[in-house]
Parts: C-alpha cells; structure tokens; sequence
C-alpha cells in the first residue's frame, strides 16, 4: 500500500528529544519508538499465569477507534514508512467488529498496512468462520498474524481450535506471515489437554470461565484455598514442573501476574535444586539486582504499549506510564521523555528497582527474602506503592494491579 507522503519518511530525529540534545556523540541515545502494540482491551478469555498485563474475563477496557488511530498517526509521524502497528490486547477478537472498524479506517485513512495481531485462537471453532475472518484481516491490510500457544493459555484454551486455526492460516496467509508460540506446544508437547488442566481449579471457577457471557468479578482458585502453584510437601505438582519447564525453554519476565505465584515456584525450584538448569533465587542484598538500573532499557526500547485508556509504557514494563496519549500526542510523549528526571521512572532509570526500595521500606514494605529477577522486585515494589496510593500518575492503571 502506497503512504502518503507524510508519513513516507520520518520527520524526527534522535535530536528531537530533550535527552539527546544534551548528550555527547558516542553517549548511548533514547532511541526513536518504531513500533506500537495497542492493546484493544485488557479484557481476555483466559487469566495467564505469566501475563504481563494482568489481563482476564473480569477486566474491561476498550480502546475507541480514533484513539487506536491517534496513536497510529503518530507513530508514522516519529518513525515514517518504518513504523510498525500491532493489535493486541487481553483478546482482540472478543471484539471482532471493533477490530474490523479499526482496520477499515486505518486503510481508509492511508496509514499504511498492520504489522500482526495477536490471538489465542479461542473462537476457531468452525472453518468457515476461520476462513472468513483471515479473509478479511488480508483484504484490510493486515500483514502477520500471531497465534499464542503454551502452557499458560492451554489451560484456557482448547488446542484443537489452536491447531485449526494455525493450519488454516499457514495455508490462505502462507507460512511466513502466520507466527505461532510457539510451535512446540502447538504439537502438544508440554500442554495439559483443556479438561487435564481445568480439573485442578476450583468449580466455581470452572463454572465462570466456561461461560461466554461472564461478567463481574472472576473466582480466582486463590478464592477458594488453592493457587495454580501450590506446593505440598517440597515436591512440584505436574502443573508446577510443566511451568518450570516452560520457563526454562522460553524465559519470561517476572512482571504483571507473573510476580505473584509464578515467580515464587521459580524462586523455589531454584533453592531446592529441583532441576539443575532451574534459576537460582536472587537476594535482596546481590549485586545482579543491586548494581542494575534500567536506563539501558528505557533508551534502548524499540517501542511502547498503550493500553484501552490511551495509558503509554515502554516495552513490556506494564503498569509504569510515561504519558497518556489522550491528553498529550505520542510524539510529544517521545520528545519530553528524559530518563534524569525524578520520580519513579528516574530512580529506575539511575538505580533500578533497588532504588525504590528504601523509601517503600519506609511505608512499610518487607523485602522477601529473594526475587525471581529485578523485573520481579520491581513488580513487589510497585504493587505495594500502587496500593498505599504513592506515584499515581505513574503506577496505573488498576487493571496492571489488581
């Protein structure tokens, strides 16, 4: 598809932001942001152990359609032809005609193709309905699908559907624009069967989670005395060894849900040397989380997230915003962003999560005894400040926190 001119090449540069100017030649530079995940809604049918997003059948959100084209104007502005949209969520086609809507606009606007969409292929139930709605996302310029496969969504999400879809796909779409992860639990290794899986949960929620139309608050296992995690004894479950072995082949952040009890049975599989590979808890008091701020990786962020409510993070770092692109446009979030700052994002930035805390430990937090990694330490912190209502107009929103 033809761009207009525009956006055919980028009208910034690294000297466009207020960082930069000040720096030295060779002296690392905020990079330009090239790529936007807009995430639809946190809303999902499955609740992931290892999301990032905290994402689940009880969450909300939806982002309107001109605020998905605001965000995509405006990276065509900082990164022209090189600019990279993706649409995710939550679950994206939980709301298939908002979905469409966005695609038709943006194409009618000219803002160019959307890179990939991600889905976890829960509703490739029929062929027909598969068939129509690839067909569809091709004609509207969609460049890539993504299909997400693993332990985590498994026990959620049927395979089969999974396993139709991705055919389906690689077959109308050809395999190079289909992306799936990953391919190894595609084939069924490492993933419980969907009923496996969800007889170890409690029946209300089973109950809840079945239902297409659940609303309100989602019963969580925790609700009823359990956890996904739940050790008995020292000795993993085979849910507990199917998520080590997950994590050992594919690392994930300990950030989002993932901080909670994923994290600790890594920290505990680490400490019993239940798998020689498994990773090894870090302390508090070690240097690897000590010595480690996150400037690097604020500067270095290829793009951003933002979430239903217009809310901007870099990366994956969920539920620490840098702006909000309902009240400032994202190119201008870009510009003003400056890593010397202070607050939280310039703690970070300067000390790494260690930073934050002496002063949470002064509202009362308790350092644990050890962490998965420092995205896990941070992910504590911030949870403890969110809920004594420090930082709010960077920790938000509630959705990353609850």
């Amino acid at each position: 598809m033809r761009l207009h001119t525009q956006y055919a090449k980028s009208s910034m540069g690294l000297s466009d932001n207020h960082y930069n100017r000040g720096l030295g030649r060779d002296a690392p530079k905020f990079k330009l942001w090239r790529s936007a995940g807009l995430m639809l809604t946190y809303k999902c049918n499955a609740a992931c152990e290892f999301c990032y997003y905290h994402c689940g059948p009880d969450k909300g959100g939806l982002m309107p359609v001109e605020t998905c084209l605001a965000a995509w104007r405006s990276l065509r502005t900082l990164a022209g032809n090189e600019a990279r949209i993706h649409l995710t969520g939550g679950e994206p086609f939980l709301y298939w005609d908002h979905l469409v809507e966005i695609l038709r606009e943006g194409r009618r606007q000219n803002l160019g193709p959307v890179d990939l969409i991600e889905t976890n292929g829960f509703w490739a139930t029929e062929e027909q309905l598969i068939a129509g709605r690839l067909s569809t996302l091709a004609a509207l310029g969609m460049q890539r699908l993504k299909i997400s496969v693993d332990p985590f969504h498994q026990e959620y999400v049927d395979i089969e559907p999974v396993r139709a879809l991705a055919a389906a796909a690689k077959r109308l779409l050809g395999p190079d624009r289909v992306l799936v992860r990953w391919e190894k639990y595609l084939r069924g290794e490492g993933v419980s069967p969907l009923d496996v899986a969800r007889a170890s949960w409690p029946c209300s929620f089973v109950a809840w989670a079945s239902s297409p139309g659940s609303i309100g608050r989602m019963p969580m296992p925790q609700d009823a005395g359990e956890t996904p995690t739940t050790r008995k004894g020292g000795t993993p479950s085979p849910r507990e060894k199917m998520y080590i072995e997950a994590y050992r082949d594919y690392p994930f952040r300990f950030s989002g849900r993932a901080a909670r009890q994923l994290a600790q049975l890594i920290i505990d599989a680490g400490s019993l040397m239940i798998e020689k590979e498994a990773s090894d808890p870090i302390s508090i008091h070690q240097s690897s989380i000590i010595n480690h701020p996150c400037l690097s990786g604020f500067l270095g962020a290829k793009g951003v997230h933002i979430d239903p409510y217009g809310n901007v993070f870099s990366g994956t770092c969920s539920g620490i915003i840098l702006g909000n692109i309902n009240q400032t446009p994202l190119e201008e979030i870009w510009e003003n962003f400056d890593p010397r700052r202070s607050g939280l994002v310039g703690t970070l930035c300067a000390r790494g999560p260690h930073g934050l805390l002496e002063p949470a430990q002064a509202l009362g937090y308790q350092a644990r005894p050890a962490y998965a990694d420092k995205c896990h330490l941070c992910t504590h912190i911030r949870q403890f400040l969110f809920e004594h209502g420090q930082d709010a107009s960077v920790l938000g929103p509630r959705d990353c926190y609850a």
